[in-house]
């Protein structure tokens, strides 16, 4: 719990870079990357705390093990649901106010049943634990991908 807050403090330490751009590393600007980052953690802890964990199920996934052991996602090899996209014009107000609704969200499935779940379109069903380690994994990746926009 405490990597995956240190890592979105990261991120809104990138909120003055909000702007910057490196269209050979990426397409986005810094400020989509860190709204994008939030919003995955905002919208899979409001399906989290709406889902019912006698409804958890797990099935064998040889990608999620791959990704949860290496702590890494291969670039440009998953497309983010519509849910999950920033819209245009982020400003900096908006971007804070995204990291707080993202640490509010971590504060809430804290609170849920251990199998209360999230279905991750590659993954499979991800139950709290999971999903932490997922986002710890995913906001990490576009920290990684801020920095290599910022060099």
């Amino acid at each position: 719990m405490r990597k995956l807050l240190k890592l979105i403090d990261q991120l809104a330490l990138q909120i003055p870079n909000a702007d910057r751009m490196n269209h050979d590393v990426s397409d986005a600007n810094i400020g989509w990357h860190i709204e994008h980052s939030c919003l995955v953690i905002i919208k899979i802890a409001e399906t989290i705390v709406k889902s019912n964990p006698n409804d958890y199920t797990t099935k064998f996934s040889f990608t999620k093990i791959m990704v949860f052991l290496t702590g890494k996602f291969p670039r440009g090899s998953a497309k983010a649901p519509k849910s999950v996209l920033p819209v245009e014009n982020i400003t900096e107000q908006h971007l804070l106010e995204s990291i707080a609704k993202a640490k509010q969200a971590i504060n809430e499935i804290k609170e849920c049943h251990k199998n209360q779940f999230f279905m991750h379109p590659i993954f499979g069903n991800l139950n709290v634990r999971n999903t932490l380690n997922f986002y710890c994994i995913h906001t990490n990746h576009h920290l990684s991908i801020i920095q290599d926009i910022l060099k």
